[in-house]
């Protein structure tokens, strides 16, 4: 009986804490829909049952909706009342996305943007009771950010980023907050970053007009399957996973070029050869590193250096990206990941698809926009 009493307990606090600023429609939906605890969940510790794993799904979307909540008002006394900021776990997770918080905001200015809304979808993998009102839980957290342009407000622009979470929610002081978070931050190599506001790159950039793309069948073929196998970036139908046929290199390093490989290869353009080839479940260096893939597009002929050099350097250039070419970023003077262009915004700012982390139609520069940070701007001969 003392499970059944925690776990409503759990549930109960965390409507609680969020009914504080989320929508009453929310409120109306948690009542019209009272959750029945299962007997499985009664009866074990490590909870795996999908409907089980449903209820916990829509308690962390509400859960991380309430930080987005903080993000878009750039609050940190909501955003710090979601953590256990006194242990040093806690407070490492807070501060990471009071980080973020500051960079988002940052870069909206430096762009002419405004954040309309953030949404998050949640798959669970993994439930375990830890201890009476602590749960570690393992899920799969896809991100929808919605923008738009300062002297466009009407236009909407989207994009989505797909992130493997692991975390700790702990109920203390009738609250249910976060005591451990890690995940791969799409953010990461920016958080630390200096003032990037520029008012020269903002007004350049809202002085764009809409472009209209002419795309080849390969183009739009390449696009299609990019969009469709971007993991847990895609839409829900493709089931948030990457292409079962290949190969998933993010355990031995990371997956960013084998990604990049396969949607040139199922473009239908390039053929596979002796140096760019995957076969046998293995793909040759210039298929799977970042550095040799760019190397081998530049000196096979395959594609060309339109420009490369700081964002100061090449922002402008990178209006003459087309979907199907890419970005490679160069840290430490080593390409670490590069990413292909899939689409363009409502000024016609690239926006980009990769693998590690996951990401469907960002803006190129979103989250690499250290000032170390060098990037190489490559036009795909399609």
């Amino acid at each position: 009986m003392k499970k059944i009493i925690i776990r409503n307990k759990y549930i109960r606090c965390l409507i609680i804490s969020l009914s504080l600023t989320l929508s009453i429609g929310l409120y109306v939906y948690i009542n019209q829909n009272k959750y029945n605890i299962p007997e499985k969940l009664i009866q074990t510790s490590n909870i795996n049952d999908e409907e089980v794993n449903n209820q916990y799904k829509l308690l962390l979307e509400n859960l991380f909706d309430y930080r987005n909540k903080a993000l878009l008002e750039k609050d940190e006394n909501i955003l710090k009342n979601l953590y256990e900021t006194n242990k040093k776990f806690g407070l490492w997770a807070y501060e990471h996305e009071a980080k973020k918080m500051k960079y988002l905001e940052n870069w909206s200015s430096k762009q002419g943007v405004k954040f309309n809304d953030i949404k998050t979808k949640v798959k669970v993998k993994k439930v375990k009771e830890k201890e009476d009102d602590l749960y570690g839980i393992i899920c799969t957290v896809s991100t929808e950010y919605k923008y738009s342009y300062e002297n466009q407000k009407d236009i909407i622009n989207m994009f989505r980023i797909g992130t493997y979470h692991y975390l700790n929610v702990k109920i203390k002081d009738n609250q249910c907050i976060i005591t451990k978070e890690w995940y791969t931050d799409p953010f990461a190599d920016s958080l630390n970053l200096e003032n990037i506001k520029s008012e020269d790159i903002r007004n350049y950039i809202l002085s764009q007009d809409p472009k209209k793309l002419d795309l080849s069948q390969e183009q739009l073929k390449g696009i299609e399957y990019a969009h469709k196998y971007c993991g847990a970036a895609a839409d829900e139908e493709y089931g948030l996973k990457f292409n079962s046929n290949y190969r998933d290199y993010n355990p031995e390093g990371g997956d960013c070029a084998n990604f990049a490989s396969q949607i040139m290869f199922e473009s239908g353009r390039f053929k596979k050869n002796d140096t760019w080839n995957y076969s046998d479940n293995a793909g040759t260096k210039a298929w799977v590193n970042a550095q040799a893939f760019k190397n081998y597009i530049l000196y096979s002929g395959r594609g060309s250096l339109i420009s490369k050099g700081s964002y100061q350097d090449v922002y402008k250039s990178a209006y003459n990206l087309k979907p199907g070419d890419f970005v490679a970023y160069e840290k430490g003077g080593r390409i670490t990941h590069v990413s292909t262009v899939t689409g363009i915004d409502s000024k016609g700012y690239p926006l980009v698809t990769c693998h590690n982390t996951d990401r469907l139609l960002v803006p190129w520069d979103l989250g690499w926009s250290d000032k170390e940070i060098r990037f190489h701007i490559i036009q795909v001969h399609y």
